[in-house]
């Protein structure tokens, strides 16, 4: 088959790389990147590192509101799957690009594939959560990374296009973890190289309700530069002058701020990290992987099954709540795998082959 891939943020980066290699064994594929995460640090590095396929298509689109945003994918991905004529399209997760890559495809009468289907946060207030809706209920299959949101697509009536098959994440997670870092490039604001300290804690922030002004960040900030370790904070780049400068003003010298890093240079620091604090629901996903206490800085529950005997906590952007969760102490239960056997690529593109087949 031809299937058109559309892709966009840095977290489906992460699952194409791993998606990519399975499905272009079997089928032509064709990449369409949007543009959503466009810079060197939050994209150009993963296509590198991760050996994953350069981009037929580049949209260019990114900033302006989430209409303006979904609106413009929405007429250059149609442009393209008129032009490509493809089987089927597949997409990752619950970005803009998610939903204007489903509402484009259906709309053609195209087959669409959705990965990472189900997760529900319960509330529409998030955007994310109008993405997942929407794209679960226009795919003709959807893949779940979990038994708990396939049960989710239970309750919404989609179950008999719906599948488990893990969390392909995982996938990628374990594919790098045990590789060697062969090309460090962990570097500071001025683009000089981070050296590591043998005990740190690593955190990323990136989100609106912890970043829109200087009060939340603030917060955390201020939780982890009373730890007994420095923190490695990666910064996302439009959070790059508030972060430095409420280090700056507080005075705060147990942080360490760096640009955003690649995927291989997160496994090694979230592998070798004391704890982490994030607000990164792929990154808690990471922690949980490796075995390494995650306090997640939200209102709400991203992934539940992380959410066990003290492995991932929430907290409030409040630096005694943030500091109270980091001082209990984890307990991990190897035993205890919720998201897949770390084959989930394998087994989308066997379901793929099945409907294909005309079988399901």
């Amino acid at each position: 088959m031809k299937i058109v891939t559309v892709v966009g943020a840095r977290p489906q980066f992460i699952k194409a790389a791993a998606g990519s290699r399975q499905i272009r064994k079997d089928h032509t594929e064709i990449l369409v990147h949007t543009g959503q995460h466009f810079d060197e640090n939050m994209s150009d590095v993963f296509f590198r590192e991760m050996e994953i396929p350069e981009p037929n298509y580049n949209l260019g689109v990114s900033g302006g509101t989430h209409a303006q945003m979904t609106a413009k994918m929405l007429i250059g991905i149609e442009e393209i799957l008129q032009k490509e004529q493809p089987d089927a399209l597949l997409v990752y997760g619950d970005t803009n690009s998610t939903l204007a890559a489903g509402l484009a495809a259906v709309k053609l009468h195209i087959p669409v594939f959705h990965v990472e289907a189900g997760n529900r946060l319960g509330t529409l207030n998030s955007p994310e959560e109008v993405n997942r809706i929407t794209t679960d209920h226009i795919a003709t299959i959807n893949f779940c990374a979990t038994e708990d949101a396939l049960g989710k697509l239970r309750e919404e009536g989609v179950e008999e296009r719906s599948y488990f098959v893990g969390n392909i994440m995982y996938d990628s997670f374990l594919h790098f973890v045990n590789q060697p870092l062969k090309h460090p490039n962990i570097l500071d604001f001025d683009g000089k190289p981070v050296t590591i300290p043998s005990e740190y804690y690593y955190m990323t922030c990136h989100r609106q309700e912890n970043t829109y002004c200087d009060e939340p960040l603030t917060e955390i900030l201020l939780a982890m530069n009373s730890l007994d370790a420095p923190t490695i904070y990666a910064v996302h780049p439009r959070n790059h002058d508030r972060a430095k400068c409420i280090c700056e003003k507080r005075g705060l010298k147990n942080i360490i701020l760096t640009q955003p890093v690649g995927y291989s240079e997160s496994v090694h620091l979230t592998t070798n990290a004391k704890k982490i604090v994030t607000d990164s629901g792929g990154l808690q996903c990471e922690a949980f992987y490796a075995g390494v206490q995650c306090v997640f800085v939200l209102d709400f529950v991203v992934w539940p099954e992380t959410m066990v005997d003290n492995r991932n906590q929430l907290a409030k952007a409040d630096q005694r709540d943030i500091l109270e969760k980091l001082s209990r102490n984890q307990t991990v239960n190897r035993d205890y795998q919720p998201f897949g056997d770390g084959h989930a690529a394998e087994k989308i593109c066997e379901i793929i082959k099945k409907w294909e087949r005309k079988e399901l």
